[in-house]
């Protein structure tokens, strides 16, 4: 038997459950949704009213309208900052906008099945972000070049460097600190510098808005 902290009355340790709150634009979704993830032992479902700062929200829709915007605000006004959209948009092209409202997190619909929508939870509530692949080839090409410099061109004055655009491109891909250092071979130290200084130089507030800027500029 567990108690509300997550402690068996043996007295051995489990990790406590995650609470998830679910919010789909249409009842089947809603329905099909929550019978997926009730059974799953690492998650337990609560409503609007429950939803505080651990809470992992999933919004499922079929577009990003200004009700969908105006719903995943209205979870983060609660002190949700840990959002899963759900949705078959391409992805890619509604980024920018996703991460302004507080997602960080998309899973297309077809791959959402528990196992899934489970594994993704985990690493949302853990802080860690799961988004599509960059597309933009340019980028990603000047960012895997042996240049550490700046490869942009005059024009693009204040665009990110060729290591700050592999790093964006790798938080927005859902990999934190430790795992971008280890992937580049550089300390962690030297990758909480170089975000630091590029959300400084454009005066933004964190890492979501900083991946959100670059997106919406085109630099990833």
């Amino acid at each position: 038997m567990l108690s509300l902290l997550g402690v068996k009355t043996t007295g051995e340790l489990v990790a406590p459950r995650i609470p998830v709150f679910i919010d789909a634009e249409d009842p089947l979704s809603q329905t099909g949704l929550e019978a997926a993830l009730k059974s799953r032992p690492e998650i337990t479902l609560i409503d609007f009213q429950a939803v505080d700062v651990h809470t992992v929200a999933v919004k499922a829709a079929d577009t990003f309208s200004d009700r969908t915007s105006e719903a995943l605000r209205s979870i983060g006004n609660r002190g949700c900052s840990k959002i899963i959209f759900i949705t078959d948009l391409q992805a890619n092209d509604k980024l920018a906008e996703f991460m302004e409202v507080g997602v960080c997190a998309v899973v297309r619909r077809t791959e959402a099945t528990a196992p899934r929508l489970a594994q993704v939870i985990t690493r949302t509530a853990m802080g860690k972000a799961t988004f599509p692949p960059c597309r933009n080839e340019r980028v990603l090409q000047q960012a895997t070049s042996p240049q550490r410099g700046p490869t942009i061109s005059a024009g693009d004055a204040g665009g990110p460097s060729a290591r700050e655009a592999r790093i964006l491109s790798l938080i927005a891909e859902g990999l934190d600190t430790r795992e971008i250092a280890q992937r580049l071979s550089y300390s962690e130290r030297t990758i909480k510098y170089v975000l630091h200084s590029f959300i400084s130089r454009h005066q933004l507030k964190n890492r979501p808005q900083a991946v959100a800027y670059a997106l919406r500029e085109g630099w990833i």
